[in-house]
């Protein structure tokens, strides 16, 4: 399991409250600087992007027919 939390914070002190599965284990807590320009992408968004990414790389197999028998044809 995994917590992410963005926050812009002035209070040097933050208080996070961890999910029940995390209660008794060892976490660990990382913060660091987020540009300012940056964009914090939503998970829909980060999906819808990578699917951009990888579109131009998708092949068609729904005609594709493996036969077990051809594949493991050592004598040709």
């Amino acid at each position: 399991m995994m917590v992410r939390e963005i926050i812009s914070e002035a209070n040097p002190s933050i208080a996070l409250k961890l999910p029940k599965e995390m209660v008794g284990k060892t976490v660990e807590i990382i913060a660091f600087e987020i540009e300012a320009d940056k964009k914090v992408l939503t998970k829909a968004e980060r999906l819808k992007q990578i699917e951009e990414l990888t579109k131009p790389s998708l092949v068609d197999l729904s005609g594709f027919k493996f036969d077990r028998n051809e594949a493991n044809n050592y004598d040709e």
